[in-house]
């Protein structure tokens, strides 16, 4: 008979040695736990998390060298979870990184909207206010009879412009552990087949076949389920958000990403 014990033991051991690999080690510098979390797949980059949140003060005092290996121009969420953990716990490190700008990631528009309020909220982990920011945004790039209402048609979706959606939800997939933003949605989309009486419950939108009241029930925090936001109003039905999210600028990123 084989020996199950000792296979189990010899599994066991092994992905011991994998995990040990992934983590930080006492005498590891912080230049070394940077570079680790830098280059890592997303896995790994997960299972430093907790580490790079204790060791903080060590991280602030490498000042701009911090982030130095990452793309202001991309939506890498290691350097998004990076400020975000200087503002939690050595915030006076932030001007040194962040200088005049209120963020850290550029965030071009095609029509000149100003997207540091959104970077400031989101750095500060204020979601609610940046989730009211980001439909001001869409209101706007919709046209003047969108702001009127109070809200988007679908069918106003297509002539947004694109680099303004692409700056939107770079900017909430670099400051969620890439867990938030319309590209987080379209994919768990995806993955259900595309049918979106799942994708509800998926995202904490509908519970038991009630949707969730705005905005007392919604989680505004990085516990909230993967893609939970940025809201779209659900009240406008399936049609906004498939619009949306099959605008040609949001499908060419996430067929980019997937790549």
């Amino acid at each position: 008979m084989p020996d199950i014990v000792g296979q189990r033991r010899a599994s066991e051991s092994r992905y011991r040695f994998m995990l040990s690999g992934l983590s930080s080690t006492p005498n590891q510098t912080a230049d070394q736990l940077l570079e680790k979390f830098s280059t890592g797949s997303a896995r790994q980059r997960r299972t430093l998390i907790p580490t790079i949140e204790k060791r903080a003060e060590e991280l602030a005092a490498l000042g701009p060298a911090a982030l130095a290996g990452f793309d202001r121009e991309g939506d890498d969420w290691a350097a998004g979870w990076l400020l975000q953990v200087f503002q939690r716990h050595q915030p006076q490190v932030l001007p040194s990184l962040l200088g005049a700008s209120s963020g850290w990631f550029t965030a071009p528009s095609a029509v000149g909207i100003d997207y540091t309020p959104l970077q400031r909220d989101l750095l500060a982990e204020q979601f609610e206010d940046a989730d009211r920011f980001t439909s001001r945004v869409l209101r706007e790039l919709a046209g003047p009879e969108a702001e009127r209402r109070g809200y988007v048609y679908f069918s106003e979706v297509a002539p947004m412009q694109g680099l303004d959606l692409i700056t939107l939800d770079r900017l909430w997939t670099a400051y969620s552990q890439g867990r938030f933003g319309f590209t987080s949605q379209a994919r768990l989309l995806s993955a259900l087949d595309g049918r979106y009486e799942r994708l509800w419950p998926r995202i904490g939108w509908k519970e038991d076949g009630v949707w969730t009241r705005y905005p007392a029930a919604f989680t505004w925090s990085l516990k909230a389920p993967e893609g939970h936001m940025p809201l779209i109003n659900q009240l406008r039905g399936v049609r906004l958000m498939d619009a949306l999210l099959n605008h040609p600028a949001l499908v060419s990123r996430q067929q980019k990403a997937s790549a």
